[in-house]
């Protein structure tokens, strides 16, 4: 069996990114996660980073605005995955110019009515489903978008599962709007080519409520 690749996680203190962590080392990844020193003492996030360390993830201390510090991380490992948010972009391309100065890779991941339907995913499965396409070559140089069938559902129909739970659901699960476009050529859905993972369906998410 070949070797696992070895994966950074940037961004592992923000909400999705502690998902992806546990996902990375429950598949026996080595695991990799990019912090500053400061973090290590922090009063809250030295609780997560002691649950990472328990788990046998490394630190790699470093700064986003340390370049140096970025490529000396990167040339640790084989796929660096970024749960930076969408507030971050300027970061996002510091990283990716890290990662261009880091030796050549085979492949990274860098990573209105009520009618409209929306797909929901749980933390866990994105995390689940992202550490799964990090050495599966049918993601590479793809988009792989999360689209499970039993979780694709309008607002109305939501409601109408639940109405009381509403506020819970939205925020702790990913809730993504399907009207966009998919190129079959160029993108993967999830749940298609990973069947073996029984991910979290909205009525199950719900029924944890009741």
């Amino acid at each position: 069996m070949a070797a696992k690749s070895k994966i950074l996680v940037v961004g592992v203190t923000g909400y999705i990114g502690k998902f992806i962590v546990k996902a990375s080392a429950e598949a026996e990844h080595p695991t990799f996660v990019l912090v500053r020193e400061s973090t290590v003492s922090h009063p809250e996030k030295s609780k997560l980073i002691d649950t990472f360390k328990s788990s046998g993830v490394t630190l790699l201390y470093g700064d986003l605005n340390d370049h140096e510090s970025l490529v000396k991380a990167i040339k640790e490992v084989d796929v660096v995955i970024s749960t930076l948010g969408g507030q971050q972009t300027d970061d996002q391309v510091k990283l990716i110019a890290a990662i261009k100065e880091a030796p050549p890779r085979d492949k990274a991941v860098i990573l209105g009515d009520g009618n409209v339907q929306a797909v929901y995913v749980s933390e866990e499965d994105v995390g689940t489903y992202t550490i799964k396409a990090a050495d599966d070559p049918r993601t590479l140089n793809k988009t792989l978008y999360l689209r499970p069938p039993s979780n694709i559902l309008s607002l109305r129909q939501r409601l109408r599962k639940s109405t009381f739970q509403k506020i819970n659901f939205l925020r702790t699960s990913r809730e993504v709007s399907t009207n966009y476009e998919i190129d079959p050529s160029s993108c993967v859905e999830a749940s298609e080519i990973y069947p073996e993972v029984k991910y979290t369906s909205v009525d199950n998410y719900l029924n944890a409520f009741v």
